[in-house]
C-alpha cells in the first residue's frame, strides 16, 4: 500500500512541476547557417580544405605518373633499379597517407582549425541562449537540431530568431 502511495505522490508532484516549467527551443543548425561569424569560419575552413585537397591530388598524381612510368619500363630495368623505384613508390605512398592523416585525420589540422574557428562562435551562441533563457525565465531550452527529438513545440517558445537577431546586431 505504501509503495503505491509513494508512486502516486511522485506522479502528482512531477505533474505540478512540469505544469509550471517554461520550455523553449532553438535550431542551432539554422543559427549557425545564418550567422555571419559562422559563415566566415566555414569559408576559411573550405579554403583550407581546397588547398590541402589540391596538394593531396598533386602528390597522388606524382605517384601515379612515377608508377605508370615504372610499369612501362620495369622489364628493361635492372633488379637494382627496379628495387630503387619500388622503394621510392612505397615512400611516396607513405607520404601521401601521412599527409592525409596530418591534414584530415582524427586529430589533424582540419579538426584543430575547425575547433579554433568554431569554438568562439559556438560559445557566443551558447552564452546568448543562456542569457535569453535567464532574462525570459525559461526553465529549459532544447536544441531541435541534431540528436534532440522534439515531438511537439509551440512556435511561441522558439527563440531561434531572437538568438540570431541578437547575434547579428552585436
Amino acid at each position: 500500500m505504501k509503495p503505491v502511495f509513494l508512486i502516486v505522490a511522485f506522479i502528482v508532484f512531477s505533474l505540478q512541476i512540469s505544469a509550471q516549467s517554461k520550455i523553449g527551443y532553438v535550431d542551432s543548425d539554422a543559427i549557425m547557417g545564418q550567422l555571419p561569424d559562422a559563415q566566415d569560419a566555414r569559408t576559411q575552413l573550405d579554403e583550407l580544405i581546397r588547398e590541402w585537397q589540391s596538394e593531396l591530388t598533386r602528390l597522388q598524381s606524382e605517384w601515379k605518373t612515377k608508377y605508370d612510368d615504372y610499369e612501362r619500363r620495369k622489364l628493361m630495368l635492372s633488379d637494382q633499379a627496379r628495387a630503387e623505384i619500388e622503394a621510392q613508390l612505397i615512400q611516396m605512398e607513405k607520404e601521401i597517407v601521412s599527409y592525409r592523416e596530418k591534414k584530415f585525420g582524427t586529430n589533424g589540422e582540419l579538426f584543430q582549425k575547425q575547433d579554433e574557428l568554431m569554438k568562439p562562435v559556438q560559445n557566443k551562441v551558447f552564452n546568448l541562449i543562456q542569457k535569453i533563457a535567464k532574462d525570459e525565465n525559461y526553465d529549459f531550452i532544447l536544441d531541435r537540431s541534431g540528436g534532440v527529438l522534439v515531438l511537439y513545440a509551440k512556435e511561441e517558445h522558439d527563440i531561434t530568431a531572437k538568438v540570431l537577431q541578437e547575434l547579428i546586431n552585436k
